[in-house]
């Protein structure tokens, strides 16, 4: 009888274990097998998927933004200097006998070669009458020589008697587009310490021309920046990165109707005017000496324009003489206002390649040829620069 009960429940164990195995593999282990590309090809394993639901487990992965902008702009920061101007001796005046008057102010700059040639933006009508010192990251600081100021940008050059040092390198600024994040590097104060900002590119400003004046000028550099950066006058001189660490411009400033204003200079038009200088050839600038229009769209219809690009030669009153310089290089070739310069060596002038920067590809003494539209009428004018 004892033996007769053992049977009976080692089978009945037997049962239910195989019961509950069959519950685990019908509901879980052949709708998971049938759900894998290898199982779903055969029909035993589809009979499984009929009102089953197989859910896959997910995750979410939180991906944080990088807060520390130094963290961002380290390897440009190594290149940034900061600039200390001050009166050369035999040119200061004094307020009193043997009472110079203190004059000394900070700046900033950023190494472009290896050797010591230093890019920045210097104020004053007069630099070459300064004397310059350099103070680098490494807490070394080096006498400078003033080498000039290109005339189409306005940046300045200075040179430092050092080797092996941590040169900037620029980016494509074509790439950066209105509404991107940007950090502003400046190191101005009286002793070496970094300076940061934090903003937004708030817009490319194609017909924003370096002339200083209500017109563009053929002979100063055209489109820059806009950023919302406070504070703008403290990174006068130094880099502006993007979030991923390119440098994409140089911060600098201008003097217009009495008032200081702010811009910065995309990357690719510094890039060709450090080419100009390493070559030692910014002294050699094209000038073609006239004051224009930069048309747009809405400037041809609200002027009944029959072309939509080019450049304008122009004055608000009306006066041939103002519309360009006495004895330059346009008036000697036979321009006149109200002359439009459509291409410049058969290159297409518009708010992209606008006239100062297709003229800055030249030199003094090269000759150009000009599509003018005169009166309705296109013809060449040839200009020995």
């Amino acid at each position: 009888m004892k033996r007769l009960v053992k049977v009976f429940s080692i089978i009945l164990a037997i049962v239910l274990l195989g019961g509950l195995g069959g519950i685990v593999a019908d509901h879980y282990v052949f709708p998971h097998l049938s759900s894998t590309s290898f199982f779903s090809k055969y029909d035993f394993f589809k009979n499984f998927t009929e009102d089953v639901t197989v859910i896959n487990k997910t995750e979410q992965v939180f991906v944080k933004e990088e807060t520390s902008i130094s963290k961002i702009s380290n390897q440009v920061s190594a290149s940034v200097v900061n600039i200390i101007s001050y009166p050369n001796p035999s040119t200061v005046l004094v307020a009193k006998k043997n009472a110079p008057v203190n004059m000394t102010t900070n700046g900033t700059g950023v190494i472009i070669t290896s050797d010591g040639l230093i890019l920045t933006v210097l104020t004053g009508s007069s630099p070459e009458n300064s004397k310059y010192k350099v103070m680098l990251a490494d807490g070394n600081n080096f006498d400078a020589e003033y080498l000039g100021t290109d005339s189409y940008s306005r940046l300045s050059f200075l040179k430092i008697d050092a080797s092996n040092l941590a040169a900037i390198s620029f980016g494509n600024s074509d790439d950066t587009k209105p509404g991107e994040k940007l950090i502003a590097i400046g190191n101005g104060f009286g002793f070496y310490s970094y300076r940061y900002a934090a903003g937004l590119l708030s817009s490319n400003d194609l017909t924003y021309n370096l002339g200083g004046y209500a017109l563009s000028f053929s002979d100063r550099l055209e489109g820059v920046f806009e950023t919302d950066f406070n504070f703008e006058k403290n990174y006068v001189g130094g880099p502006i990165v993007d979030y991923a660490g390119q440098t994409v411009g140089l911060v600098s400033s201008l003097e217009k109707n009495g008032n200081e204003e702010f811009f910065q200079i995309p990357a690719n038009k510094v890039k060709k005017v450090i080419e100009r200088a390493i070559q030692k050839e910014f002294d050699k600038n094209p000038s073609l000496g006239i004051y224009y229009v930069p048309i747009t769209k809405t400037y041809a219809l609200s002027n009944d324009l029959d072309v939509e690009k080019g450049a304008l030669i122009f004055s608000p009153s009306g006066q041939p003489g103002l519309a360009m310089i006495a004895g330059s290089t346009g008036q000697k070739a036979g321009l006149q206002i109200n002359d439009i310069i459509t291409a410049l060596n058969g290159q297409e002038i518009n708010l992209e390649n606008n006239l100062p920067d297709l003229l800055y590809q030249y030199k003094q003494g090269d000759k150009i040829e000009l599509t003018v539209l005169r009166n309705n009428q296109e013809l060449k004018v040839s200009v020995n620069l």
